[in-house]
């Protein structure tokens, strides 16, 4: 797997050119699936990461060609910022298809945490605006709840999430006044029709579990496509919230494989 950052120009004459991390499988396929990743952080990481983040790495292993865009550094992590440099990146992508993969190329966005809200929000925005040009989504338990009023989210305090997590809502939002705008709490959206198809991943006993599940369930009942997989309590998915991977990044990357082999049938 290769790995390197690059400075893209954005078509946002108000916005720096933005830091990307490309990573590139070992051996690349014809027209291999291109994927927009938004790490986590809880909204607060405002700084390009100095390492790969593990989900990333292990996508492009899988045979696709990750760009990891970094969309706190630019946008402060504050919606609807974040949301919009996001556009910006997969528009960016999307006029690179040929030069990174192919122009059968499939285009995904992914994230996990606080960038699986980004993936859920950009999801929703490019069916608004950039229609038929996303092909599906990953979200990998996205922070799309901004009440935290789950029952598993009360399980926060065990992994040192709760605290993190409120901070991170609270300064994600302070620019904004209707916290129930669809880009931002995805899972308060009253439209979710037409939205691409989603791989959603979370874990029995993950905070997130409860909003996960049900956004998941939701996106079904709308029509959309949905591949669902819930790794069983012990697993180590909450690992995931220090970056870190762990002996379930296996069966992710199969359950990738077949989200990707379902989009082309």
């Amino acid at each position: 797997m290769r790995m390197r950052w690059e400075e893209v120009e954005l078509d946002m004459p108000t916005r720096p050119r933005m830091p990307m991390r490309l990573y590139e499988p070992p051996v690349k396929q014809k027209a291999p699936p291109l994927v927009l990743y938004f790490r986590g952080g809880a909204f607060q990481q405002d700084e390009p990461a100095d390492r790969e983040t593990p989900i990333a790495s292990a996508l492009a292993a899988s045979g696709a060609v990750v760009v990891e865009a970094d969309y706190g550094s630019i946008s402060r992590n504050m919606f609807p910022d974040a949301v919009d440099c996001g556009l910006a990146a997969l528009r960016c992508l999307s006029s690179r298809r040929r030069q990174l993969g192919g122009v059968k190329s499939l285009i995904l966005v992914a994230g996990e945490e606080a960038g699986g809200n980004v993936a859920a929000g950009l999801a929703l925005k490019a069916r608004d605006q950039m229609p038929g040009q996303l092909h599906g989504q990953v979200l990998l338990s996205p922070l799309i709840d901004p009440t935290m009023s789950s029952v598993s989210i009360r399980q926060a305090d065990t992994i040192g999430m709760r605290d993190r997590w409120s901070d991170g809502w609270m300064r994600y939002l302070r620019g904004f006044c209707g916290s129930t705008h669809p880009y931002a709490a995805p899972c308060l959206c009253s439209r979710l029709s037409a939205v691409a198809p989603a791989l959603v991943v979370t874990s029995e006993d993950d905070p997130l579990h409860d909003e996960v599940v049900s956004y998941a369930d939701r996106l079904g009942e709308a029509g959309v496509k949905v591949r669902q997989h819930v790794f069983p309590a012990g697993s180590g998915w909450n690992e995931i919230y220090n970056e870190e991977g762990g002996a379930w990044m296996q069966a992710l990357c199969v359950q990738f494989s077949l989200f990707v082999q379902d989009l082309r049938a």
